[in-house]
């Protein structure tokens, strides 16, 4: 990696964070950061693990895994009793699909903007059951909130039992009117089985009231968590027959003070669960600052739009949604020209666009360029994060004008 005279300086704040100084990380949103108090706090609960695992697993978990889960339950605005640990929401989602008793001629409707794993999952599902899948087209770029809710409930029909559906997408870093489509999709019978990956802690959540039959999250994103630490909220009504993914000890056995919900997902074998147990310190860490996590939230919004207006004025970039549906992330249009025609790209999530590779290893730069919505067409999705400072934007434009090919 070649050094760059005007490398940009992050934000007090990044001390925080054990981040690489070379590296520019305008990534957040893929994987998180986990803050060094956190991984402190993760690295004795390990030890004391491993110093006596049966008084640990055996006569220690059960406190320690419920005192996590009444923290994360009221930042989400749940009950305890309805709420459970799991890795990440990609295994929350394959829990939920996979428990449901779906029959052929079925529908369960998703979005093109549905992260690529869950639509995957649906697919799976799918194709097992006999079953169909239906994906509902949104526009791109994206008017206003009206244009998703009339896209999505064109495809309701009488035989559509379930709806995946984003808080905020993935690939496109839009904020959906979820509240609006669970109400519409409820008056029309379908439930709704929220991906909220990156919801928590980057907007606020108020789960029992939002009326979702299921919502899953991931804490290890904006909640700056350990990876592995998620979680699945169910209605009680549909708490009957929703298993994890893996069935162990639960299935048939209970413990006072707990639901069977909760016996089931709380123990799917032996692991590590600090992750699980972390997320209490990753709530204290973001709260410390100005404002809360409420503070924290508005700050990453409001640094995300500004990102946003950066790169727009100073490269022309094209928006993909209105400011109002952004949360602390946001993505843009990149011109045709930049477009790398491949026959064997990778696929799914995991592929590095050589664009993305050249701003890491020529300028220090960690932002995600993907192919969206089909291999014709690019976005690049910046992240905001206090470690993250308006100087970092103006560095991505700088080095952006000097490797985009010109318009022809």
């Amino acid at each position: 990696m070649k050094p760059i005279s005007n490398f940009p300086e992050p934000a007090p704040a990044a001390s925080a964070w054990r981040l690489d100084p070379r590296v520019v990380m305008l990534n957040h949103g893929s994987f998180g950061a986990c803050p060094r108090v956190v991984l402190e706090r993760q690295q004795a609960l390990r030890e004391r693990l491993e110093a006596e695992l049966v008084r640990f697993f055996m006569r220690e978990l059960e406190a320690l895994l419920d005192e996590s889960r009444e923290m994360l339950a009221r930042l989400v605005d749940a009950p305890p009793s309805d709420v459970v640990f799991v890795r990440n929401a990609t295994a929350a989602v394959n829990g939920v699909l996979r428990s449901l008793p779906l029959a052929p001629g079925d529908e369960i409707l998703m979005t093109d903007h549905e992260y690529n794993a869950c639509a995957n999952a649906v697919r799976f599902v799918a194709e097992r059951t006999g079953a169909h899948a239906v994906t509902a087209r949104l526009p791109l770029p994206i008017g206003s909130s009206d244009e998703i809710v009339d896209r999505i409930m064109e495809h309701v029909t009488d035989r559509t039992r379930l709806a995946v559906l984003d808080h905020v997408t993935s690939p496109t870093a839009v904020v959906m009117p979820i509240e609006r489509l669970v109400a519409r999709l409820g008056d029309r019978g379908v439930d709704v089985l929220v991906d909220g990956a990156h919801a928590p802690g980057m907007i606020p959540l108020a789960v029992e009231q939002l009326g979702a039959a299921y919502y899953t999250g991931n804490c290890h994103k904006w909640l700056c968590a350990p990876k592995g630490a998620g979680f699945l909220y169910v209605r009680p009504n549909r708490q009957e027959g929703i298993h994890p993914a893996v069935i162990s000890h639960g299935l048939n056995s209970s413990r006072p003070g707990h639901t069977r919900f909760q016996d089931e997902f709380d123990w799917t074998g032996t692991d590590d669960p600090t992750p699980w147990l972390c997320v209490g310190e990753a709530i204290r860490f973001l709260e410390s600052f100005d404002g809360g996590l409420t503070g924290v939230m508005r700050h990453n919004r409001e640094l995300a739009r500004a990102a946003r207006e950066i790169l727009c004025s100073r490269l022309g970039l094209k928006p993909v949604c209105p400011a109002e549906m952004l949360g602390s992330m946001a993505a843009l249009g990149l011109p045709e020209e930049a477009v790398v025609p491949t026959k064997d790209r990778g696929g799914g999530g995991f592929e590095i666009h050589p664009l993305q590779t050249e701003l890491l290893e020529r300028f220090g730069v960690e932002v995600p360029i993907l192919y969206w919505p089909d291999p014709s067409r690019l976005i690049l999705r910046v992240s905001a994060q206090l470690y993250n400072s308006r100087g970092q934007y103006e560095y991505l434009a700088d080095v952006l004008d000097s490797c985009l090919p010109a318009p022809r």
